[in-house]
């Protein structure tokens, strides 16, 4: 008779197995990262994270880089457990293609460059980050808004708090219980979350013909295995999520950094 532990062991790498490419791939990446910075030989934190005083045209790449790098593998873990399920259904939603350029183009790249602005000119502060929580949230942030389409309150006692809040007060827990946490960077993912989910930000999408062709001329589909491609798409290009089954209940580490505050 099967125990409780192989069960979920087994529910566990059913859940991996399943996992769409796009996810798989960011979350392979995250602990390959993890395991490359246990070395002492070269600094990956130091070199991947986002140092607001070392930005400039030879250092772009770490817009793309800090949310893949983590201060330790417990963060990492942490971080990974919080985005696998996000990530999981907005790629089913959008489609692997789409993700792809969301993520490594305007999603990451608005809430980096903003979280500099403030920074460096607003607060006068250099505080590097890192940690995928900024993805955390910004999924929080698109979650919030589409949950208050469909349900705009939560009703507690007497009291009717918007649905689309929800992300906020996670961000005032995470600051309140986690130290090092930066509470700029993940209001930066979050307003970034909330202007994709209020539509503002859907014009930086990719055309869905010239992923179709894209995808029909290297046989996407055909060649990589749990690619979700243009017309696999499970809810619509921009449909709403469904909420039943929300993950916004996981609670997603801070970004972490390596000097200073760095970190969520």
């Amino acid at each position: 008779m099967p125990t409780i532990q192989s069960l979920n062991a087994g529910r566990a790498r059913s859940y991996l197995f399943r996992l769409p490419l796009f996810t798989r791939a960011m979350l392979i990446v995250m602990v390959a990262f993890g395991l490359a910075g246990l070395q002492t030989s070269f600094d990956i934190q130091q070199w991947g994270a986002l140092i607001p005083k070392e930005m400039n045209i030879t250092t772009m790449y770490r817009i793309n880089t800090f949310p893949l790098i983590h201060r330790n593998l417990l963060h990492t873990l942490f971080n990974i457990l919080a985005l696998a399920p996000l990530l999981e259904r907005f790629e089913t939603e959008f489609g692997t293609l789409t993700s792809l350029a969301l993520f490594f183009g305007p999603l990451t790249t608005i809430p980096a460059l903003v979280y500099v602005v403030i920074e460096l000119f607003v607060l006068k502060n250099n505080t590097a980050v890192m940690g995928a929580s900024i993805w955390v949230f910004l999924l929080l942030g698109m979650e919030g808004v589409r949950t208050y389409k469909t349900n705009p309150y939560l009703v507690i006692g007497t009291h009717h708090v918007p649905t689309w809040t929800t992300p906020l007060l996670m961000v005032l827990v995470v600051e309140a219980l986690i130290p090092g946490t930066s509470f700029v960077g993940h209001l930066c993912g979050v307003s970034t979350g909330y202007l994709f989910g209020l539509g503002y930000l859907k014009f930086l999408a990719p055309p869905e013909w010239a992923l179709r062709w894209i995808e029909s001329r290297l046989n996407l589909l055909g060649r990589l295995p749990h690619y979700i491609s243009v017309d696999q798409k499970t809810y619509g290009r921009f449909g709403v999520l469904p909420t039943a089954t929300s993950s916004s209940g996981t609670s997603p580490l801070g970004l972490i950094g390596s000097t200073q505050r760095l970190g969520p």
